[in-house]
């Protein structure tokens, strides 16, 4: 008898329907043979509901195709009150033209900047972040399939499958949304395309985490746009079958940049609900259709099109049964607003008080459990009035002794560790000691040792790639040359700085992008000077106007 074959989005379904992975349970106490025969009869049942389910899917989407063309066409109807703002963008540069002039941009700021201009072109970066940003969505539509071209393609995504260490729930996941329910099918191990693709045929969508591990490309991306905004630039790369929908409606924590890389997609974005869901501090968990009204934004978007909208914004996309979509979500400014540095100024301000002023430390009235709390709230007592009055009058006190940049040192850290480490032109790697000439050759080592002297020019590597932090004894010289491509793979990245070099690095910081000589330095000594550039350099934080 011949043997059908199973898909691996069948085969999962006979396993488990949730999201969470299935929780082991001690077997029966029954026969072998018996328990067999029992788990292959319920297999067979689950296979073929799963089998009929799929043929109902793709009749309604036979019955999709026949809508598609009205839909795009209505939407494309749509005013600009009922898209927000659209925006008709240009031509633009090719993508590997563009980082090819970036690489030649003296200032790594100035190339971050020039970078998001073109993300978001035609629109003028000052405006977008005066007045979108952390607003409203914004839609450009350029008529160009090939603006974002060469950033991520479904080749690229086939060739990391084939050839690179990616894991499911770990660099992939496979999901699906159908009938108001949103499910995770991610098998154990590692992601081979000959299940992957199987999932995909049966109707599931495939989301790349951490694409910079495995593309070259946007890991270059994300290296520049990270200068621009201050804040870790992540992503992730969503591929979903045509006449499908992979995920729930939700909102997220973060900023987000949706570039249509190929075929279509159709979006809607909501409104946050209430006041409390604007520019959260987590993500949603799904939601049903039912709870969040009418979308403020409809539109489909079609390759070399980017919508951005911010974080609270709740949004959902479903592909036209038509085309498949590729598109890449590019992210910043999690926890990165004022509460989360509040959070680490008032504990640090609060210990500081408490040692040098004694008003923070004289003991509460002995009778205050008798008006405050919650079970006296209702009370119109005076005492209650005298006690809030004292709160207030120690937190106005309590600024005083606010170690606001000590706070951002501890913010500056955690963006550093969170940062990619820069991808390198090749003067700056000829010029650094990535590219340094010590080698082994003829039996023995050559060309060792770093050159450097008074007159040897230098500067850093990246303006945001060092920074030097305090923890109140020491202080510290924070980096990211060392980083790994995969998100906090590594340790934090630094050393600590003697005191009299501290001056030198800030000097350092101060003058890029300009080279200046290791004479320069402001250190004691030519032997202080010499050694502090030789200790940078090693570690890959600054490198030479010329190769060595």
């Amino acid at each position: 008898m011949e043997r059908k074959h199973m898909s691996a989005f069948a085969l999962y379904q006979t396993l488990s329907i949730d999201e969470p992975p299935p929780v082991k349970k001690p077997p029966p106490q029954v026969p072998a043979k018996k328990k067999k025969k029992k788990e292959n009869g319920v297999a067979a049942n689950k296979v073929n509901t799963v089998k009929a389910q799929m043929k109902a899917e793709r009749k309604k989407m036979r019955k999709k195709l026949l809508k598609s063309a009205q839909m795009e066409e209505s939407l494309k109807g749509k005013t600009e009150q009922q898209q927000q703002e659209c925006v008709n963008g240009d031509d633009g540069e090719a993508l590997d033209a563009l980082l090819a002039d970036l690489a030649r941009v003296n200032n790594s700021r100035d190339r971050a900047s020039q970078l998001f201009q073109w993300l978001i072109n035609p629109v003028p970066a000052k405006a977008f972040f005066r007045e979108t940003w952390e607003k409203k969505p914004i839609l450009v539509q350029r008529k160009n399939p090939d603006y974002y071209k060469g950033l991520f393609s479904t080749a690229e995504f086939d060739r990391i499958l084939r050839e690179e260490d990616v894991q499911y729930g770990v660099n992939l996941d496979v999901t699906s949304y159908t009938n108001g329910k949103r499910r995770t099918h991610n098998p154990p191990g590692r992601a081979l395309p000959f299940t992957v693709w199987d999932f995909y045929g049966s109707g599931c969508s495939l989301r790349l985490l951490n694409p910079q591990a495995f593309s070259s490309t946007v890991w270059n991306v994300l290296s520049i746009l990270q200068e621009q905004f201050g804040s870790m630039a992540g992503a992730n790369i969503y591929l979903t079958p045509p006449g499908t929908q992979g995920f729930a409606p939700h909102y997220d924590d973060i900023e987000a940049f949706v570039v249509q890389l190929e075929g279509k997609k159709h979006w809607r974005v909501y409104n946050p609900r209430t006041d409390d869901e604007v520019l959260p501090v987590l993500s949603s968990p799904n939601f049903n259709q039912a709870d969040i009204g009418r979308p403020i934004l409809e539109v489909v978007l079609e390759a070399g099109d980017l919508l951005y909208f911010p974080r609270g914004f709740i949004h959902q996309g479903d592909c036209l049964p038509d085309a498949h979509s590729l598109h890449i979500t590019i992210s910043s400014y999690q926890k990165n607003s004022w509460g989360d540095l509040l959070q680490k100024v008032v504990p640090a301000a609060l210990e500081i008080a408490m040692e040098e002023d004694v008003e923070f430390r004289q003991g509460l009235p002995v009778d205050y459990l008798t008006y405050m709390g919650v079970q006296n709230s209702d009370k119109d007592d005076p005492r209650r009035t005298k006690f809030f009055s004292r709160i207030e009058s120690l937190i106005r006190k309590l600024k005083n002794y606010a170690p606001v940049d000590a706070a951002v040192d501890q913010k500056a850290r955690e963006y550093l560790h969170d940062c990619l480490p820069p991808v390198l032109t090749a003067e700056e790697l000829a010029s650094s000691v990535q590219g340094a000439p010590a080698r082994w050759e003829c039996g023995q080592v050559v060309d060792v040792g770093t050159r450097i002297n008074t007159q040897t020019q230098v500067r850093l590597l990246r303006a945001g790639c060092a920074r030097l932090c305090s923890d109140g004894e020491a202080v510290h010289l924070c980096y990211t040359t060392d980083n790994s491509r995969v998100y906090h793979k590594e340790e934090p990245k630094s050393f600590e700085i003697k005191p009299e070099h501290t001056d030198a690095i800030e000097f350092l910081i101060h003058s890029y992008p300009k080279f200046v000589t290791v004479g320069s330095f402001p250190c004691d000594s030519a032997e202080d000077r010499v050694a502090l550039a030789e200790l940078l350099f090693e570690r890959g934080i600054i490198h030479t106007a010329e190769p060595l």
